[in-house]
Order: C-alpha cells, then structure tokens, then sequence
C-alpha cells in the first residue's frame, strides 16, 4: 500500500539571505516563514527592501547570501521550478489597454500553454465580476477593475503563491477596497499570498501575519495582536467617534462593500 507525500505546510522559507547594491546593504540577514494559503503582509518604508526580497524570491534577482524557497523549490539552484509555481503582479497593472479585458486574459492563457484559453478566461471574467466589461478595452477600465484584471491574468495556471508588491498604490479608496476583496476571497481558496504595502491600515485588514522591514532586517514579526503587544497596555477612554473621510467618501458614492 502507497501512502501520498505529506501536504507542504510552509510556502515561502527564508534564512539568512542578504543583498547588496555597491555599499549599500539593503537586505541584512532575512529570515521568514511564510505558511501556506496565508496572507503574509511586508511593511516598511520606501528602500526598505521591500521589492528587492520579492524580486529574489520570484528568481528576477540573485542574493548574496541565505537561502529561500517557494512551494520547496530553491530560488537559487530550481530556478525554474519556482517560476512554475508563482505569479507576480507589481505595483502597476501591467494590461494591454488596446486588448479587451477578455483579450488580455485569453493572450495570457495561450502564452502559458494553457488548454481551452477562452474558456479559462471566462471563468476568470465571471470569478473577478468583470463580465460585464469583458469585451470593453481595458484602457476604458476604473483603476480597481485594472487592477482586478491584472491579478486575474495572474492567476492562470493556477500558481499557488501569489507575490503582490503594493497592488493598491495609485487607487482610490472603493478600489482599494474592490482589491482588498480579491486578496481576501484568493486567501480564502488556498492561493498563499506576500502583500507587500506602505499602508498599514491594509496589512491589519488583510493580513495573517505581519513583519516589519526596516534597516535590512526585519524587526518584528507575528499577527497584529502579537504586534500590538509589543507596546505598553493602552489606558481606556471614552471618546466621540467622528466619521474619517474615508468613510465620508464612501458613503458619498453610494460604495456598497
């Protein structure tokens, strides 16, 4: 009787790594353990070393130092392997505005090879609610569908890590919310995603793990709660709660989220 290989429990592992440019070291010595079907949120400041430990991950950047590796794969000597099982989407939507939405999606599908591309994007279409504009040009999409279509391009083929680097720099408040939705619902499927963001209201909304990158290192590290225990206890008091302007907008265009 054969028994199935145990389930990887752990997507992204991280030790030591290190990276410099000239003098300036921007990642010190990196550890992290990211497990799988979680949102592991990044923060830290711009140069941090943010996108650099994402573009050594995704195998677009060789360490110095330190090992890492995605779904079991080593970033360093299965190059290919880790390619195969990710999908990285930055900062800016990277679609062809002349293409329809379901244009983008069926070009995608067949430069991966993948089978019965319109059928796929269908699918994603209706999974994104981007059904409706699917055959509209993607240059005429608000920042949030953009954004909602890039990370639906993104998934074909079913990566299982999904490294976001600031999706939601550049959006207004209902499409940051629209892209919120999203990660979440990705989550919630099995994608395992790294979020990395200046916002710290996203990563506490989002995230099942936070760490902070700062000075090439990462400084602290665990769930918000874990996070909010490294400061004295809060005193209590009872304060009028006034509407953020945030709320005030939303409410003004009718969000329904």
């Amino acid at each position: 009787m054969t028994t199935s290989p145990p389930l990887t429990t752990t997507a992204v592992a991280v030790s030591g790594l290190t990276k410099s440019f000239g003098d300036q070291r921007v990642l010190d010595g990196i550890d992290l353990t990211i497990p799988s079907g979680s949102i592991y949120a990044l923060l830290g400041s711009n140069g941090a070393g943010k996108t650099t430990l994402v573009r050594i991950l995704s195998t677009l950047l060789k360490a110095d130092g330190g090992t890492a590796t995605v779904d079991g794969h080593d970033v360093a000597t299965q190059p290919s392997a880790v390619r195969g099982a990710i999908s990285l989407t930055g900062q800016f939507a990277a679609v062809d505005e002349i293409l329809t939405g379901r244009e983008n999606l069926v070009l995608i599908a067949r430069l991966r090879h993948v089978p019965d591309p319109r059928g796929v994007a269908d699918d994603l279409l209706t999974r994104f609610d981007l059904q409706s504009a699917a055959d509209r040009r993607a240059a005429t999409y608000s920042g949030g569908m953009r954004r909602r279509l890039d990370i639906a391009m993104s998934l074909i083929g079913d990566p299982p890590v999904l490294f976001l680097d600031e999706p939601t720099t550049g959006l207004d408040p209902q499409a940051r919310l629209e892209v919120w939705r999203t990660i979440s619902e990705l989550a919630a499927g099995g994608t395992t995603v790294l979020l990395t963001t200046q916002y710290l209201d996203e990563a506490e909304h989002l995230a099942d793990s936070i760490a902070i990158l700062h000075g090439g290192r990462i400084i602290a590290d665990g769930t918000f709660a874990d996070l909010q225990r490294l400061l004295p206890p809060t005193q209590v008091e009872y304060v009028e709660k006034k509407p953020t302007l945030e709320d005030v907008f939303l409410a003004l265009v009718g969000h329904q989220q």
